[in-house]
């Protein structure tokens, strides 16, 4: 039976209305010349990220791991034990440590460490971090006649504390060169400046979702001083393909307009770290100041010259990195040429928008920091050093 018009539903009514208005606003032609710029639009970028990515994958295939001399010794590796986001720097010490060692032991701060280190005697007992072990192990393990060093990884922000523990161990080495003559006077006998560096297998050129591309990204706490900065650049970057990703946001001035483009409140792993890197034209790396008031243990002021460990692994992504100055910055690259480097707000602003707008200079030192990166900043690269000092 056929329905009379009142008996249409008034959902049905109303779709059939909606299609005849589309067909109305958007003819068929315009419908299917706008999907074939949309396909050719997504075909070039797919291209464009392809072929640069096999530029990467073609310069990382050329960079052969150096040959790295196998030491007959038994490391006993205490890890951090703190869990996320240090979990991913303990196992990249492990894996570094297994091709540069005879025989290795990985344990964590939390467990008993020096009746550990009493049965197995090992060649030397080798502490990350050391901010959350019981410095009675130490004591117990050198009482033993067993060699210990430990490795800081957060200098100078907690030098209140490591104070009172490097006199403890028998080798100490920092991040920071500026702790080296600190310790020093402190009566350490052996004290060695090494930084951290980078684990390439997470760290690397990836082709990661079309959702993760972005023009601009920066992943850190927003320290105070950094929110200093950050409050100069808020419109500048709110006007801009944008990702801010770290806690304490919230803080900024103008949160709220930059709050569409801030993941507030959580912690990358590192795949999405690398992602994130990855899919950013550029991305911008801002130290921790040394007399920050957030979370600073450091009342002895020890200025920071050191580069963190986040510029290694922006640049092994082959992405531009803008970092601000640090004066250890030219010992691992040669700012100009494989980073860039800013002093002000004004000069960031103006470095990103020349970088957006020159992509083949942007790309070149991309690809250049990433090879230098590869070639000498790796966490193997690291501890072969560290190893020839300890072990000539």
């Amino acid at each position: 039976m056929i329905k009379h018009r009142s008996q249409v539903t008034p959902w049905k009514g109303m779709k059939e209305v909606a299609i005849r208005s589309l067909r109305k606003t958007r003819p068929a032609p315009v419908l299917r010349h706008a999907r074939a710029e949309g396909k050719a639009a997504g075909y070039r970028a797919g291209w464009d990220h392809g072929y640069w990515f096999g530029q990467c994958e073609s310069i990382v295939s050329r960079i052969a791991p150096p040959p790295m001399p196998i030491r007959s010794v038994h490391i006993l590796y205490v890890a951090t034990g703190k869990g996320f986001p240090y979990s991913p720097l303990d196992e990249a010490v492990a894996s570094a440590l297994r091709g540069l060692v005879g025989q290795l032991t990985v344990i964590d701060a939390n467990q008993p460490v020096a009746e550990i280190a009493e049965r197995l005697r090992p060649d030397l007992v080798l502490v990350l971090d050391g901010l959350q072990f019981d410095a009675k192990h130490i004591i117990a393990m050198r009482a033993s006649g067993i060699r210990t060093a430990v490795w800081f990884t957060d200098d100078p922000y907690y030098t209140d504390i490591t104070s009172t523990l490097a006199p403890l161990y028998d080798e100490v080495f920092t991040l920071e060169r500026n702790c080296v003559e600190y310790y020093q006077r402190l009566g350490c006998q052996r004290v060695y400046y090494l930084p951290l560096g980078v684990n390439p297998s997470e760290f690397r050129p990836m082709n990661p979702p079309r959702a993760m591309r972005k023009e601009i990204s920066f992943v850190g706490s927003a320290y105070w001083k950094r929110v200093e900065f950050f409050n100069q650049t808020a419109p500048y970057l709110a006007s801009k393909d944008t990702l801010i990703s770290g806690i304490w946001w919230e803080r900024l001035k103008d949160f709220q307009l930059l709050k569409p483009k801030i993941t507030l409140g959580r912690w990358m792993d590192p795949l999405e770290t690398a992602h994130t890197y990855n899919g950013s034209k550029i991305v911008i790396n801002m130290h921790r100041a040394h007399d920050d008031e957030t979370f600073n243990n450091n009342s002895a002021l020890i200025p920071a010259y050191s580069p963190n460990p986040r510029t290694f692994e922006i640049s092994a992504c082959a992405t531009l990195q803008l970092t601000d100055i640090r004066d250890d910055l030219a010992l691992y690259y040669t700012p100009g040429v494989e980073i860039v480097t800013y002093s002000s707000p004004q000069e960031m602003i103006e470095k990103i928008e020349y970088y957006l707008t020159h992509e083949d200079e942007r790309r070149e030192i991309a690809l250049r920091g990433m090879a230098r990166t590869r070639r000498e900043h790796t966490y193997t690269h690291r501890l072969n050093v560290m190893l020839g000092l300890l072990f000539p």
